[in-house]
Parts: C-alpha cells; structure tokens; sequence
C-alpha cells in the first residue's frame, strides 16, 4: 500500500472537519464570483467538495494520484479519474488544488506541475489553490496523534525540519479472525513562501489576483494563504 492510498484510509478519522468546512466556503465564494462553466479539481480526495459545488451550470471533474479516493468519488457519482494533471487533455475554465496539494510537490517538480496546470486551462480561466504558511507547518500540523479505536489503531507523527514536513502513518487494522495487520508510510510535504510562488505562477503565465489569508487556529497568524491566479 501506498502513503497516498493509506492516507485516504486514516483520513475520516483525522479530525479536520472545521477547517475542511471553512476552506471549502472560501473556495466556493471565490468559485461564484468567477462563475465557471467548467471545473477539475486536482487532488480531489474523496470528492466532497465536488459535491458541494455541483449544479446544472458547471460540469467537474476530478482527479487524484490514489486509485483509492478515485473509487469512493466514483462511487458516490462524481466524475473522477486516477490520472497526472500531465495526462489531462481537456480544457476547463477553472482549476483547484486544495488542502496542500502543492505542498506534497517538491520544488524540482512544481514548476513542471504549475505548468501543466496552467496548459488545461482555457484562456482567462482561473487557478484556485492553497498552501501551509511556516506557521501552518511549525505550530499547526507538527506533532503527534493516537486514535484508538475498536477495530483498528492509528499512530501519526509529523515532525518539521529543513522545510519539510515528514508524516509518519501508522496503521493497525483488524482483519480476519481478529487479527491485526501493520500498515506503516511515510508523507513528506514542502514548505514553498508565498514570495517563491508568488514569483513561479508570474514566470508561467499567471496574475496573482489574491493571497488570501486563511486564519483557523490563531487570529494572529494565517495557516494557509488561498491564491486566486488568472491565466
């Protein structure tokens, strides 16, 4: 099994429902003064926000490196597939990449992604996406968590250094004649400044309309900045 794939596992136990929420509002309020006819989201997880978007005036479609997620969104009918936004042919007026889907890129990789991004995107579309600020890596997503629970026990320890963040995912999951399997990856994430992104998009193509602040945990310091880009 893969991070990705055991990720989507552990995932509805995390409790991230508060933020999820409030990230989804703030994507939505920008997705409605944009008004898009059409719309991928990349790295849609599970599809819950395709979900909250959808109505009869705009087609989505989503995408994600877990075959994992990919089968739950199908199964709940949302238009998804396992595939690289590299392999993407269409061409859609709109673009999101949520809850650190660029902080999973490394930054040798993330220009190549950017630009893939910003080629299935139709002509004065529009790129959403946030990423952790250092605050939202070194005082929000560091530390440990045990969730122990009748049929199965996660483990998760996340620990910063160098501007990354290495997650380490510990599963024990009851299966047949209530035996426990061990399931154990590694998720690295990278810090990227809003400075460096900032001067990125600009060098692909894109105008940065937006770095909205997204504050959750401290009215003081942002944990994630949303951008909104214009191609």
């Amino acid at each position: 099994m893969n991070a990705l794939n055991l990720y989507s596992i552990v995932e509805q136990d995390l409790d991230f429902k508060e933020e999820i929420e409030e990230l989804y509002n703030a994507y939505e309020l920008f997705i409605n003064q944009i008004e898009p006819s059409s719309l991928i989201d990349i790295g849609c997880g599970q599809g819950d926000f395709l979900l909250q978007i959808a109505h009869d005036d705009m087609s989505t479609f989503g995408i994600d490196l877990s075959q994992e997620q990919i089968k739950v969104c199908q199964s709940k009918g949302i238009k998804s597939k396992c595939i690289d936004i590299a392999d993407v042919k269409d061409k859609y007026d709109c673009a999101t990449a949520m809850f650190d889907v660029l902080n999973y890129i490394d930054k040798k990789n993330l220009k190549s992604f950017v630009q893939s991004t910003y080629d299935v995107l139709n002509d004065n579309s529009y790129f959403i996406f946030d990423v952790n600020t250092l605050f939202g890596f070194e005082d929000v997503a560091q530390g440990s968590l045990n969730i122990n629970k009748q049929d199965k026990f996660i483990g998760i320890d996340a620990y910063f250094e160098d501007e990354k963040l290495s997650t380490n995912i510990t599963l024990f999951q009851k299966e047949q004649n209530n035996l426990y399997k061990k399931y154990n990856e590694t998720i690295t994430q990278y810090y990227h400044s809003k400075e460096y992104l900032e001067k990125l998009l600009k060098s692909i193509g894109f105008e940065v309309q937006n770095a909205l602040e997204f504050k959750l945990h401290d009215e003081n310091n942002a944990d994630k900045y949303i951008f909104l880009c214009k191609k």
